[in-house]
Order: structure tokens, then C-alpha cells, then sequence
């Protein structure tokens, strides 16, 4: 395996994560929000998956993402099935992951040049 020294400049990528926090270019953030490489929304008003709508994804794709990626804090959980399909309905990839993963696959796909959108439940 060939391992190389990732290179995020001025890049917003996930330098940590933990219980009830993510941070973000070492900034410790404990309320849901959207991550984007160029852009940060600290203040995304969903608490929970079930408390998502299909708003809730029109407002993360006006970032015109390639793919989103879901966090749902500690345990996979996906949002309601019917949410899932008007979703997919907006060409747009959606993954839906734990947060731990959700951070370490963001900082992937930035780092391969993608225009990625992670958004956080915390």
C-alpha cells in the first residue's frame, strides 16, 4: 500500500469526530450541520432522521453537490423509505452511513477532488 501526505488546502475536512461533536478544521461542532470542501452551514436545523424532508435535501443540493452523504450520529439509520425515492428522483447519489464513517468518506472524496456534501445529524 502507498501511503502519501494528503494535501486539503484551505478545504474544509473532518479532524475529528466523537460523541454528540464533529470538528471540522479542528473546530469542535455539537449541532447538525452541512460540510462542503468551500463552504460550511454550522446552523442545519434537522435533530433527527425522522425529522427530515424532502426540503431538507432541496437545500443541500442549491450547493450543486456530486454526491451527499448522510451522518445519522452513532447508528446507521436511513430516513423514510418515500423520502429515499423523491430523493433519488433528483439525480443526485445520496449515502446514507454512520457519522464516523461519514467523516472519514468525506475526507476521501475531497481529497480526490469531488464535490462532495456531508450532512451531520448530531
Amino acid at each position: 500500500m502507498k501511503l502519501h501526505l494528503a494535501n486539503f488546502a484551505q478545504q474544509n475536512i473532518f479532524t475529528g469526530y466523537g460523541d454528540n461533536y464533529v470538528s471540522i478544521n479542528q473546530i469542535r461542532h455539537e449541532k447538525s450541520l452541512i460540510v462542503l470542501p468551500d463552504h460550511l452551514v454550522d446552523q442545519w436545523p434537522v435533530k433527527s432522521v425522522s425529522d427530515m424532508t424532502i426540503e431538507h435535501f432541496k437545500h443541500l443540493l442549491s450547493y450543486h453537490p456530486e454526491i451527499i452523504l448522510l451522518g445519522t450520529g452513532a447508528t446507521h439509520q436511513f430516513p423514510k423509505h418515500s423520502l429515499m425515492i423523491d430523493v433519488l428522483k433528483m439525480n443526485v447519489g445520496v449515502e446514507v452511513m454512520t457519522t464516523q464513517a461519514c467523516c472519514r468518506t468525506y475526507n476521501i472524496l475531497v481529497e480526490e477532488g469531488r464535490r462532495v456534501a456531508a450532512a451531520i445529524i448530531v
